[in-house]
């Protein structure tokens, strides 16, 4: 995937033909269950090439929370906060970014726990699967989503050429404003990926894993029902590191962040940081 390009005059013209700078959520977001694109039940790879028309490609994954008071993230992208992140990298030389789609939800309560779109460049695929997400809406009494699903799918069901032939690592952005569930168990792991066979993992062991080839950041909405809660940012900061936890006031900042990020780290290659033993450390540290 990742034909075509992202056309701003064409994208203005198409958004308000359908009406995207004044429908509500539920009016966009129509899916009352998983699109069946979008199960990743199966899934066996989702790519982002290199073509003639895209050389130099550039792998962007962005995982939204779509639990309770997160659906207004995505509401916001489509109403202009896509145009803004594709724009603010494009026009800083980065001509060939492909985006993936996906939606987070909670492993342990929610019935679409896990959402996966493809890697586009075109602004009418990428609108297509944006809004093609399912706003569940759930979460639960748990303290915590499931942001680490979408660690084990790009590391275990990505494959990318900006890291395969330059060695230049994907990005990937998870935002909500929750703790990440720790624990993965394998009966959870064979029911959202519908495979025969997984390991229980943790948070922190997909964490590890996604960021040989990933640069990986979580942008933590402090807008949402839990945004100030001390504790959620503090269990952030010690699995993520200070650099790679974006604390976001307002959740319009958001495309300018990624933006940011994506076009001032497109040079830099990261070592990867084992997150759990970075956890251990601080954990010692602390007592």
């Amino acid at each position: 995937m990742g034909g075509g390009t992202y056309c701003f005059s064409s994208r203005a013209t198409r958004a308000t033909s359908l009406g995207y700078d004044t429908k509500s959520a539920q009016e966009i977001f129509t899916s009352k269950s998983i699109n069946n694109a979008m199960d990743p039940s199966g899934i066996d790879v989702r790519e982002s090439r290199d073509s003639e028309e895209h050389p130099n490609s550039v792998a962007i994954v962005l995982a939204l929370d779509v639990t309770g008071s997160m659906g207004s993230i995505p509401h916001h992208l489509v109403k202009e906060g896509l145009p803004t992140i594709m724009d603010g990298i494009i026009q800083k030389g980065i001509k060939d970014p492909q985006m993936l789609f996906l939606g987070i939800g909670d492993h342990e309560c929610d019935r679409a726990p896990l959402q996966v779109g493809q890697f586009e460049s075109s602004d009418e695929l990428l609108d297509k699967w944006l809004t093609d997400i399912y706003l569940e809406g759930g979460g639960g009494g748990n303290d915590g989503e499931s942001y680490m699903l979408a660690w084990h799918l790009a590391a275990n069901h990505t494959s990318i050429d900006c890291f395969e032939k330059r060695k230049e690592k994907g990005y990937l952005f998870t935002v909500g404003d929750e703790h990440t569930l720790k624990e993965l168990p394998s009966h959870a792991l064979k029911k959202i990926m519908g495979s025969s066979q997984a390991d229980s993992t943790t948070a922190a062991e997909l964490l590890d894993k996604a960021r040989e080839q990933y640069n990986v950041y979580h942008l933590h909405v402090m807008e949402g029902c839990n945004g100030r809660r001390q504790d959620v940012m503090d269990g952030w900061k010690q699995l993520m590191g200070e650099d790679n936890l974006i604390l976001v006031e307002k959740h319009r900042d958001i495309p300018g962040i990624v933006a940011d990020i994506v076009t001032k780290n497109s040079d830099k290659v990261e070592a990867p940081v084992s997150a759990a033993a970075d956890s251990e450390s601080k954990e010692e540290e602390m007592l």
